[in-house]
């Protein structure tokens, strides 16, 4: 069996061992899709060949050719394939320009298309930010839709703060809020990861950037671990008052996903004999996924894979069909928005 454990430079969370790259265990799981024919974009991926783990152009063929209708992709950033000189604010260009390569790789292999890169640029340059932006834009070929500076960050020794190695507090700092309000003039995205207890400081940030529109990625991470793990009530309580709250602004969006994050999470899938099923899946998360539909609308909800990070416990298949059990009683309408045309209007995809 191969079986790699690595530390994931780009991870949520540095210094977290992930189990990843199980193909053989993950493979125990895969499912024929509940609807092959429902147009799926996947708004969420990303791409490394790193540590003894790949996810390149013929893994991502290999998950969307699986039976479900997976047209378009997002990427988006995980410190790949950054330039390895030059000034620090201009290295992360190197990873665009490797997606770039990798979409047109793509191309050769599948029908699905990448057609989108959420890049990371660091909101706080200040007059330098522009230039910044302006390259990537320039490099990428016409996909660069947003940003994507990760903030999550906490002051519990067990969870540890995101790769970019944010400040505490930074989505409120005057250099970070005129980043996000810059975004705009380019028609980007910001795209925030973030633990659910900085919730607050989001809602900040949308209500004074009306302009910019802002995704929120992985369910908003109503952590299990750490100093919360033995007050779950707690943390439903937190992350469900400030969902609310960020529901009322029309410029954020929800990303319904990273569902198989065990390291957040806690669902100890990733140590079970073969990987969970669907009905596995949805069972934990429908009531939690169906809330946040209710309060955002599905006009502003989108599926999400976040592969191969859920790759951890989950087979590509099993993703997407936990989602179309947890809609199964939806409109096609409504399927739509959630699956492809809610990702298909704030990231511009044909």
């Amino acid at each position: 069996m191969r079986y790699f454990i690595i530390n994931l430079i780009f991870s949520n969370m540095v210094g977290v061992q992930m189990k990843l790259d199980r193909l053989d265990w993950i493979n125990l799981g895969e499912e024929t899709p509940v609807d092959p024919n429902l147009r799926i974009v996947d708004p969420h991926h990303h791409l490394w060949e790193r540590g003894g783990s790949r996810y390149l152009a013929e893994e991502l063929h290999e998950d969307t050719s699986k039976g479900h209708n997976v047209t378009n992709t997002i990427f988006v950033e995980c410190k790949a394939e950054y330039r390895p000189n030059g000034e620090e604010k201009f290295r992360s260009l190197g990873e665009t320009e490797f997606v770039v390569k990798e979409a047109e790789r793509l191309e050769e292999l599948s029908e699905t298309k990448i057609s989108g890169i959420v890049a990371f640029v660091d909101l706080t340059l200040g007059e330098g930010l522009e230039e910044v932006l302006l390259e990537h834009d320039q490099c990428s070929s016409g996909l660069m839709r947003g940003v994507r500076h990760a903030t999550a960050w906490s002051d519990d020794p067990e969870i540890s703060i995101a790769h970019t190695k944010p400040a505490k507090a930074v989505m409120g700092s005057k250099l970070f809020l005129e980043g996000v309000s810059k975004l705009s003039t380019f028609n980007f995205t910001f795209d925030g990861w973030l633990y659910f207890d900085q919730l607050p400081e989001l809602l900040h940030l949308a209500r004074v950037t009306p302009e910019t529109n802002i995704v929120i990625n992985h369910l908003a991470a109503p952590l299990q671990i750490g100093k919360w793990a033995a007050i779950p009530q707690e943390v439903d309580e937190i992350w469900r008052s400030n969902l609310q709250k960020l529901a009322k602004c029309e410029n954020v969006y929800l990303k319904l996903g990273g569902i198989g994050m065990d390291n957040y999470f806690a669902n100890d899938w990733v140590n079970q004999k073969k990987p969970p099923s669907s009905d596995d899946v949805a069972a934990v998360w429908k009531e939690k996924i169906l809330w946040c539909i209710e309060i955002f609308g599905t006009d502003r909800c989108m599926f999400e894979s976040n592969y191969p990070v859920d790759r951890q416990p989950l087979p590509y298949s099993v993703i997407w069909n936990s989602f179309q059990k947890v809609t199964d009683s939806f409109t096609e309408s409504e399927k739509s928005d959630l699956f492809s045309s809610t990702a298909c209007n704030v990231y511009r995809v044909p």
